[in-house]
């Protein structure tokens, strides 16, 4: 686990490999049960933490702005990591599945009980946040982003992905 400094807030990144029990997870967020309250992010998506960092900058200023498209902060996260204006698609898309097995978990804030609470929900291995950059689907990545050839030759992945997130709102 590895916490970020975002303006006056904290997010807190953990890398799961090998999780059992995403369908829980998944029925559990969807019910509004999920305790403590956490993002959930398709992590074969994520190049890098740096796109995740982009998009939480965004949640915070639409939790300050009082401006939030979806229902909560966290899922606000995974609706600014997709890069979509649709919030069912993005949520689909982003965040997990019922068969995910491969999670980043994402909190804003976390007391040391929430980081606990969080490591006991997830079954899976807790690994690196270094392990992003090998795992990363970069063709899932390219087309859900429509990323050219091109735009990879001019900067990363994680550049072009962070563009989109940046400017979704203007497009």
């Amino acid at each position: 686990m590895k916490v970020f400094d975002i303006d006056e807030n904290t997010l807190s990144l953990s890398l799961y490999s090998e999780v059992t029990n995403s369908k829980e997870l998944l029925d559990s967020m969807q019910a509004g049960k999920l305790e403590p309250e956490v993002a959930l992010l398709n992590a074969s998506l994520i190049p890098d933490v740096f796109p995740v960092l982009a998009a939480a900058h965004k949640t915070l200023r639409a939790k300050a702005r009082e401006s939030l498209t979806t229902r909560s902060l966290h899922s606000e996260l995974v609706y600014n990591y997709s890069g979509s204006k649709h919030i069912s698609e993005s949520l689909k898309r982003c965040g997990i599945s019922d068969n995910s097995t491969y999670i980043l978990a994402a909190w804003f804030d976390a007391a040391p009980d929430d980081i606990k609470a969080i490591g006991n929900i997830i079954a899976g291995k807790e690994i690196d946040l270094e392990e992003l950059k090998g795992r990363a689907n970069t063709a899932q990545i390219q087309k859900h982003y429509k990323i050219s050839v091109l735009e990879l030759e001019m900067g990363s992945l994680a550049d072009a992905i962070t563009c989109r997130i940046a400017a979704r709102d203007a497009l």
